[in-house]
C-alpha cells in the first residue's frame, strides 16, 4: 500500500539577523523535534496562503512570505511529506505558543545545536550556506 503525501510549508521567520524555530509538542509525530513553524496545504489553497493561515493560527502572528528556499520529499512512517519552505517577515504580533512547546531565536550557526525534524534538515543546512 502506498503512503499518504502530506504537503507542507513551512516558514522560516527572520527577525535581526535571528531565525524562528519551534518545537513539536508531545502528542504531535516526531515529538520534541524542532521544525519551522507551518502546516498542511489545504485544498484551493497557495503555498504562501497556507503558511499565512498556519502562522495566523499556530503562533497569532502575521506574516509577509518571502522567497521559497528549499522543497524536500521525505518519507516517515506516517506518510511522505512534501515540505517547501519560504524565507518569512513577521510583520505584527509576537510568537504565542498555541501548539509547539518552545520557540527560540537562533542565529543561523546556533541552528545545529537542536535536534531537527528529517524533514526540516535539507532547509537548515541551505541557510546555514547562504
Amino acid at each position: 500500500m502506498s503512503k499518504k503525501n502530506i504537503h507542507v510549508v513551512g516558514a522560516v521567520i527572520v527577525k535581526d539577523d535571528k531565525i524562528l524555530c519551534a518545537q513539536r509538542g508531545e502528542s504531535k509525530n516526531l515529538s520534541y523535534k524542532w521544525e519551522f513553524p507551518g502546516g498542511k496545504i489545504e485544498t484551493n489553497e497557495t503555498p504562501q496562503e497556507a503558511l499565512e493561515r498556519e502562522i495566523r493560527e499556530e503562533l497569532q502572528c502575521n506574516i509577509g512570505v518571502g522567497e521559497q528556499i528549499d522543497h524536500t520529499v521525505y518519507e516517515y512512517d506516517f506518510g511522505v511529506v512534501h515540505l517547501t519552505t519560504f524565507y518569512c517577515t513577521l510583520q505584527k504580533g509576537t510568537p504565542v505558543l498555541t501548539e509547539h512547546e518552545n520557540v527560540k531565536w537562533l542565529y543561523k550557526h546556533e541552528m545545529s545545536e537542536l535536534d531537527w525534524a528529517p524533514a526540516d534538515i535539507p532547509a537548515v543546512e541551505k541557510i546555514k550556506a547562504l
